[in-house]
């Protein structure tokens, strides 16, 4: 049977064993290259772009505020800090990331430069009613107070200092209409 690159598997292995045995250490290195050529292109069709950090980049006037929003809430800390960027990363978990910086500065495309607006960051955690009210507690402003969706969530949704909102949320079951929808691994327990 002929693979997705066109060879045929069975004739390259009888081809290997129908080998002299002085040739056995030649072809097991051909061999490999092979095979790891082929594993390789078939990762790279399967798995185009590695992705080991996110990292949403939010473009305001006021970095200092904004990085210390996100350290003070929501357990971020500097990995990278100046007056016009900041790499923030989550003290529990290395690839979640934010990103603040300055929204006039010269990295950014002229025509994209200005604070970042229609943005929702969204944050699953295991008790958003837990979350909320120490949230609350902080003075985080609230925007929707918590409520169950249909879909699948719990949830409230606050404001960082520029307005972009920030959805905490923690999944339920779904209602019978939505249920349908989930792929099996992602329904919520």
């Amino acid at each position: 049977r002929a693979s997705r690159f066109g060879f045929r598997h069975r004739p390259l292995l009888a081809r290997f064993v129908a080998y002299p045995l002085d040739k056995i250490n030649t072809s097991c290195m051909y061999l490999e290259i092979i095979l790891h050529t082929y594993c390789m292109l078939i990762q790279k069709m399967e798995n185009p772009m590695r992705v080991s950090q996110f990292s949403p980049l939010l473009q305001t006037e006021d970095v200092e505020g904004t990085a210390a929003f996100y350290k003070d809430h929501f357990g971020f800390k500097p990995m990278f800090d100046s007056d016009w960027y900041v790499h923030l990363q989550s003290k529990t978990d290395p690839s979640l990331n934010i990103t603040v910086l300055r929204a006039d500065h010269e990295t950014i495309p002229e025509p994209a430069r200005g604070v970042t607006q229609g943005v929702i960051l969204s944050f699953e955690v295991a008790d958003v009613d837990a979350e909320h009210e120490r949230l609350v507690q902080e003075g985080v402003p609230v925007v929707q107070p918590l409520r169950d969706e249909p879909h699948g969530q719990r949830h409230a949704i606050y404001s960082d200092p520029n307005g972009i909102l920030i959805d905490i949320i923690t999944p339920i079951p779904p209602s019978a209409e939505f249920l349908a929808g989930y792929a099996k691994e992602a329904l919520p327990v």
